[in-house]
């Protein structure tokens, strides 16, 4: 397969975690279509990991992501950055946290510029980058302050084969969750995924199922207004505004195989409501991917799982199919000049 656009940037992530051991896994198996990538990451790390794992890889370190695209057949192409503390697998430091940042930032600056086609992140652990002085909920509001949305917005997508969900609100308590939902809310997040699946999945005339909050959609307002007085004159402005969207539906009908058939992303009212069936059908293949962004981000939809950091074990098909995704949207944007 022959690569002419630039290469994607992937991230370090949590240095004690599973970030490394699937990105030298996922460069091992490049043969499978992985496109090529630069790591944003440190060479003697990834390189001392490398054969703790017993994997044959040679890290190279690069001056630019240019020399990414013609060295990856070869070897791990990495532009390097500077660890404060020693990493030992399973056992994170909050001193590298900045380190973890500045990678992040790094490959923003890169894929704004257009040195690379697009941003593909390690999982972060947020406990240890809070502890070490990060002060944003999670990777999708960084990388929002550092890359401002077209429309204002960023929102979270996940995608798995089969199945793409969309969480109207991320990283907040469930009580939040119900207390802060509004039309706004549904509407902002419902056009800005209609625009990213004509623009990054190429879906001329995309279908939206709206779930609703409460079991059973409601109940004709038996089991709380919310779906009568929110969710419902949401699902009518978006139809208003010319987007093909359905709903309130029970979210308990929503996402087995013949349902899943009749919408291309399901709009979920809360975090769970969207990632359990995603997980459920598809935990090993899962992609995060940032919609309403200049840039192209995604990630593997998994965490950085210090029980199997430096053991081998960690399967790198999600990061895989994250790297795939991020090469595909960045091809969709570039034929529609976006």
């Amino acid at each position: 397969m022959t690569h002419t656009s630039p290469p994607l940037a992937l991230t370090m992530g949590e240095p004690a975690g599973i970030g490394g051991d699937i990105a030298l896994a996922a460069w091992v198996r490049r043969a499978e279509g992985v496109p090529p990538f630069v790591m944003i990451d440190n060479p003697e790390r990834l390189t001392r990991l490398a054969a703790r794992l017993g994997l044959d890889v040679t890290v190279r370190p690069v001056a630019s992501a240019s020399e990414a695209t013609d060295l990856f057949p070869h070897a791990l192409p990495v532009l390097p950055l500077p660890l404060p503390h020693p990493v030992e697998p399973g056992f994170p430091n909050s001193a590298n946290a900045v380190t973890v940042a500045a990678a992040i930032e790094r490959a923003v600056r890169l894929a704004l510029s257009g040195e690379v086609a697009g941003i593909v992140t390690n999982p972060i652990h947020k406990k240890v980058m809070y502890q070490g002085g990060f002060r944003y909920p999670g990777h999708t509001e960084f990388l929002a302050a550092l890359a401002k949305p077209l429309a204002g917005r960023e929102v979270m997508m996940l995608t798995c084969p089969g199945l793409r969900v969309v969480p109207v609100s991320i990283h907040v308590a469930l009580a939040q969750a119900v207390t802060t939902l509004s039309i706004e809310a549904i509407v902002a997040v419902g056009t800005v995924t209609a625009q990213a699946l004509t623009r990054d999945f190429g879906i001329a005339s995309p279908r939206l199922a709206v779930a609703g909050l409460n079991p059973h959609a409601g109940e004709g307002g038996t089991m709380g207004r919310e779906d009568i007085d929110i969710v419902a004159p949401a699902v009518e402005r978006l139809r208003q505004s010319g987007i093909d969207a359905i709903g309130p539906l029970p979210a308990d009908t929503l996402f087995h195989e013949r349902a899943r058939r009749g919408y291309d992303a399901a709009l979920c009212m809360y975090h769970d409501q969207a990632l359990i069936p995603l997980k459920t059908i598809g935990f090993d293949r899962g992609v995060n991917i940032t919609l309403g962004l200049p840039v192209v981000r995604t990630s593997p939809d998994h965490g950085t799982a210090f029980d199997l950091a430096g053991s081998g074990r960690a399967g790198a098909d999600s990061l895989i199919a994250a790297l795939k995704s991020a090469a595909e949207i960045a091809a969709n944007r570039a034929r529609s000049h976006v």
